[in-house]
């Protein structure tokens, strides 16, 4: 029996992947969920596990190219005499054929028996990402009782530490090390030789196709102007148990995104689409270009110290291109910071399938006239919100920003409660 090694829908969004390496060579034996080969997907390297056990029979798509979703990559021999047809076989030359997406490609092998991708896809295997399996292993839980969220039925860490009916911060048994709270510019990893074309990489692709979805998006501005003297002085107090300042605003949008849940919303042709949860998630510049929004799952109900040492983790994964699908596409609310640049103010553009934006800048000693008359110097941020105009309205967006500030102004102690 010869079985295929297609390529992963990694991601909802994700439509071609490009392979980094072959773990594994022509003739090999492979073990049933053993790592085959890597492939880059729109926003992280993913594993690409066998199916079955047997042999590497063939290699379709070679290391450094890029193949659509559902293409056969390479086949899997079940014994080693099967090895030798593939070659011959492949070595036919066959017609190009359409893959179950519609893309085409020489995806079968003529007079041997193949099976298809959507016969692996609807297999037995259990399919966990990895921080799932770890939680599991270390609680000693039967994976195969719990049934995945994620795309493919995928177990993700959710389903697993709802289960366990706790959080996943209460899992670690390690103390994280210190977060270190001074922000800092991404290293830049890639000098341009001029006159050059450098291709875009799979990320910056993806993101590419996301902006172009956003530019068919009406959407409007407002902005609004937040003195942060309480955000300054709490941030102080806390800096040194390792909390940062993404942390705190974070935690302090998630907290107004319950008393406007409209902002936390998006568009369906079906409605007005309601989020069950506050997913926060923030813009990152990745140091060979592009970005990714990792997220902060459920940020109102986090506590401030757990919320940073989650967000250290998923920005260290992030940039080493290790997250989880999950991990970044499932945000409902985005924020993109460029205050560590000395940036006062910017817009952002909206990203696919949320309702808004806030783009933040950084916090600037401004003289202003207090409400006795007299004149002092306060530390202020600009940022302005970019809203989907149709579900969100002016009123609503002015509102959302109104309670932002007030809570940062006049009680941003409430955020360490």
């Amino acid at each position: 029996m010869i079985y295929e090694i297609f390529m992963p829908a990694l991601s909802s969004t994700m439509t071609e992947g490009k392979i980094t390496a072959w773990v594994k060579s022509v003739g090999d034996k492979v073990e049933k969920g053993e790592t085959v080969l890597v492939v880059e997907s729109d926003k992280a390297d993913m594993d690409v596990e066998s199916f079955y056990e047997g042999y590497l029979g063939a290699i379709a798509v070679p290391a450094g190219e890029t193949a659509p979703v559902g293409i056969a990559l390479g086949y899997v021999a079940e014994t080693e005499a099967e090895i030798a047809d593939i070659k011959s076989k492949l070595a036919q030359k066959p017609e190009p054929v359409v893959a179950s997406n519609g893309a085409s490609a020489t995806s079968a092998i003529p007079e041997l028996v193949v099976v298809k991708a959507e016969t692996v896809i609807k297999s037995d295997r259990l399919i966990a990402s990895p921080r799932a399996k770890r939680i599991a292993k270390e609680n000693n839980l039967d994976l195969s009782k719990i049934n995945g969220s994620g795309l493919n039925g995928r177990i993700t860490e959710q389903d697993v530490t709802a289960l366990l009916e706790i959080t996943p911060t209460k899992v670690a048994v390690k103390a994280p090390e210190p977060i270190t709270p001074v922000i800092t510019a991404p290293k830049v990893a890639y000098t341009p030789q001029l006159g050059t074309t450098k291709p875009l990489t799979t990320l910056q692709n993806a993101v590419v196709r996301n902006m172009n979805v956003s530019l068919g998006i009406p959407t409007f501005r407002v902005g609004y102007t937040i003195t942060t003297t309480g955000l300054d002085e709490l941030y102080k107090q806390i800096k040194s148990k390792g909390v940062t300042i993404t942390a705190l605003l974070a935690k302090a949008v998630a907290l107004t995104l319950q008393k406007h849940p409209l902002v936390n919303a998006s568009f369906s042709d079906q409605g007005i689409v309601y989020k069950s949860d506050i997913n926060v998630a923030i813009a990152v510049a990745m140091e060979d270009g592009g970005l990714i929004t990792p997220v902060l799952p459920k940020a109102n109900e986090s506590d401030i110290y757990s919320l940073s040492r989650h967000w250290k983790s998923l920005v260290e994964r992030a940039r080493a291109k290790q997250l989880q699908p999950e991990e970044y596409n499932s945000g409902t609310f985005t924020i993109s910071n460029l205050g560590m640049f000395g940036v006062d103010r910017f817009d952002a553009i909206l990203p696919p399938n949320t309702g808004a934006i806030l783009a933040i800048g950084g916090s600037q000693p401004q003289v202003v006239a207090t409400k006795d008359g007299a004149i002092a110097v306060r530390n202020q941020m600009q940022v302005n919100l970019t809203a989907d105009h149709r579900i969100i309205y002016g009123a609503d967006a002015a509102k959302f920003l109104q309670d932002l500030a007030k809570l940062l102004e006049t009680d941003a102690q409430s955020l360490v409660l």
